[in-house]
């Protein structure tokens, strides 16, 4: 245009140094960069360290307690002691074991309990904390707090509430005359498994109410609005649309449960050393490996089958983890 100042073209910006890096040493785009000596020694150690614990503590012991389920070995003397017996503590187990079936079936209450009373409870209990019910920050906390105490506390805890000479439970069924005498809760071989249950959901509901309470923050709020758009109900758009695009939490929570009831111990030992109507499989391998009778080979075997049934649910959520990432 007549009477406007010429242009004036841009400078190209300089080249990055001969070096290969920019400003301040950073690498420029596209180049990567080297990892030092130290980043080296960094990598391997988080590789090293943590295989190494693994194979230690987890592999190894796996691996020595299978052998041993083979053999009599009673804990006492060099390896040359061991006597290789075959299937022969398996057999055992299962035929000449009275408290072996006993344990199965309490191990099997456990995760129905868990699985159909405490779960549901959790999950209800989320859904209300996430709908901002007045005061959920109070009840989550409340909530959660037995789920940071280890169940053997949690079972002295309820030992004082089922006491039965001055037990909070004894004394409000006395004065709603619901029983006349003072129940045994915990001495009783008919209720104990029930009792000690209670104990085991009242921490559970709140690990699971935690869980999926993670899981409804992160559902596309998108999602809602539109079933709330086609007519949908709550408990409809719950059921058929939230919980579904939850399954990697659903499958999650279903292996904790399972390994939750299988590794049930602590607080069954508390109360009477997993006896007189508590036996489960954890508590029969310690009675056996470190109790009196020390039976290491017979021990080893029970802790086998516990092992096989555990691997059994890890590779199924294993499976579903690897499947979730490759999608």
């Amino acid at each position: 245009m007549a009477g406007s100042e010429p242009l004036i073209p841009l400078e190209a910006p300089e080249a990055p140094a001969a070096s290969g890096f920019g400003h301040k040493g950073v690498a420029p785009a596209g180049r990567v960069r080297r990892l030092t000596t130290r980043d080296k020694v960094v990598v391997a150690l988080m590789l090293v360290v943590p295989l190494f614990l693994t194979i230690t503590l987890v592999v190894i012991p796996a691996i020595a307690t299978v052998a041993l389920s083979f053999t009599n070995w009673n804990g006492i003397g060099d390896l040359s002691t061991i006597k290789w017996i075959g299937f022969k503590n398996y057999h055992d187990v299962a035929t000449i074991y009275p408290p072996f079936w006993p344990a199965i079936r309490h191990n099997i209450l456990w995760l129905a309990m868990l699985f159909l009373v405490a779960t549901p409870f959790g999950i209800f209990l989320a859904v209300l904390i996430d709908k901002g019910l007045r005061g959920h920050r109070f009840y989550q906390t409340g909530l959660y707090i037995p789920v940071v105490l280890s169940l053997a506390l949690v079972g002295f805890i309820w030992q004082l509430q089922y006491s039965q000479d001055y037990g909070f439970i004894n004394f409000v069924l006395q004065k709603l005359h619901i029983i006349s005498e003072p129940i045994d809760w915990y001495g009783n071989p008919s209720v104990n498994i029930w009792a000690v249950l209670v104990a085991t959901c009242w921490q559970h509901v709140g690990y699971i109410m935690l869980l999926y309470l993670a899981g409804l923050k992160g559902v596309d709020p998108s999602l809602r609005e539109a079933a709330e758009v086609d007519g949908a109900t709550e408990t409809q758009t719950f059921f058929r649309i939230i919980f579904p695009t939850m399954r990697p939490i659903n499958v999650i929570v279903f292996v904790i449960t399972v390994i939750q009831a299988l590794r049930a111990f602590d607080i069954v030992w508390v109360v009477n050393k997993g006896r007189n109507g508590l036996e489960l499989i954890s508590a029969l391998v310690t009675q056996n490996v470190v109790g009196e009778a020390s039976r290491v080979g017979f021990g080893s075997a029970l802790a086998t089958i516990m092992l096989v049934v555990s691997l059994v649910f890890i590779v199924i959520y294993l499976s579903t983890v690897l499947r979730e990432e490759e999608r």
